[in-house]
């Protein structure tokens, strides 16, 4: 399950034209894009495009001129001509920075350093958890394969989610308990099974295992929004939210947020059932004013529904935890701005610019720039309209 971290009320914004559809005689069955020089647009460029710097070798700049105008492109197309092998990934040099290079550069790159030294497992657990995230499901089994014989319990399970990714039904049950056997204290050797068993349509068995992952941690998100949905299917969702919240009143399970943070989920994305969402967000947060994903969650509904100065109210008092986690940060920060509280949020990125959090921190620099370039624009617009 994942809430958006957003405040929306907010619209993509466009110049006020349809967005293409492509040139003449073009029909586009996919996803696309479209690639040109800034020049294409004399009318400025579109609210939604974004910059692409295509590199050479090595960082260098490509001197070449791409295309001479626009013209749309099927997105492996786009990935070729801005010289990636394969679909573009993020990841970091070694100054902490974002780079994107492409996913068959990045895999071939990380198998080759697996390969250097076979004793290091960390350098195969690395290369297998992309691979997994790619969905190389089969190539993952491989490499994990081999770690499991001097790794632990993590490995085990990453080795038994490839082979349940792959239907090996018998060979993930067998590899899925032993990760249940090495990691006691962690629910999601239970959860996935509780997915193999589903698999198999044995829902005894399936049912058994998420209540285990509950015992372990009654503050699993994941095993109580899987109980959730497993109910649901069984027997309907008025009996599933009767039957979450009775479990959630048990003295075990009394102090934690972490049901209502799952129920909250299920109505989340619809606009239909969001105040049903927002209903149980607040209990999350009633239970647990402390939990941060339960101000989050509440936030970002309060943001889809307009309740900006809601939102406002619930996060001031959290400063405290913005300084450790970006998430809340971001949603108190677009909450003001959209309140247009320029006094707070100077105060605010003032405040986590002194962060430990390397990530909080660059979010105070990135939005105290932006701010100041917003500034600067009305600035400017507001001596042109005095000129005239």
């Amino acid at each position: 399950m994942s809430q958006s971290s957003n405040l929306p009320g907010q619209k993509p914004q466009t110049n006020g034209t349809p967005p293409s559809q492509g040139g003449p005689g073009i029909s586009l069955t996919g996803g696309a894009a479209i690639l040109a020089p800034v020049s294409a647009f004399p009318n400025g460029v579109p609210q939604n495009a974004l910059i692409l710097i295509p590199l050479g070798a090595n960082g260098a700049p490509i001197e070449k001129q791409i295309v001479n105008g626009p013209v749309a492109l099927q997105q492996d197309e786009v990935w070729k001509l801005l010289g990636f092998n394969g679909p573009a990934v993020q990841v970091q040099d070694d100054q902490g920075r974002p780079i994107m290079i492409g996913l068959e550069d990045l895999l071939g790159g990380l198998e080759k350093h697996a390969n250097e030294n076979p004793e290091d497992l960390m350098r195969g657990r690395i290369y297998a958890q992309e691979l997994i995230k790619h969905g190389r499901h089969a190539k993952a089994e491989a490499v994990l394969s081999k770690t499991v014989a001097g790794g632990n319990g993590e490995d085990w399970l990453a080795l038994g989610v490839t082979q349940l990714a792959q239907d090996k039904l018998d060979k993930a049950e067998g590899t899925l308990k032993g990760a249940q056997n090495l990691l006691k204290d962690s629910p999601f050797p239970s959860l996935h099974l509780a997915k193999l068993y589903k698999a198999k349509n044995d829902l005894k068995a399936e049912r058994e295992s998420v209540e285990r992952a509950l015992q372990i941690d009654a503050t699993s998100i994941d095993a109580w929004a899987y109980l959730t949905n497993a109910i649901k299917e069984q027997e309907g969702e008025d009996a599933a939210i009767k039957k979450i919240e009775e479990l959630a009143q048990a003295p075990v399970n009394a102090k934690t947020a972490a049901p209502y943070i799952a129920l909250q989920g299920f109505f989340a994305t619809d606009e239909k059932t969001r105040d049903k969402a927002v209903s149980f967000a607040k209990k999350a947060v009633e239970r647990s004013p402390q939990d941060p994903l339960a101000l989050l969650c509440l936030s970002a509904l309060y943001g889809q529904t307009g309740k900006i100065d809601e939102a406002i109210k619930l996060l001031a008092p959290q400063e405290a935890l913005m300084l450790k986690d970006v998430r809340l940060a971001h949603n108190y920060f677009q909450a003001l701005f959209q309140a247009r509280d320029m006094a707070r949020i100077t105060a605010l990125l003032n405040k986590l610019a002194t962060s430990p959090v390397r990530e909080v921190k660059q979010f105070a620099i990135d939005s105290s720039r932006a701010v100041s370039q917003i500034l600067a624009q009305q600035q400017a617009a507001l001596q042109q309209a005095q000129a005239k």
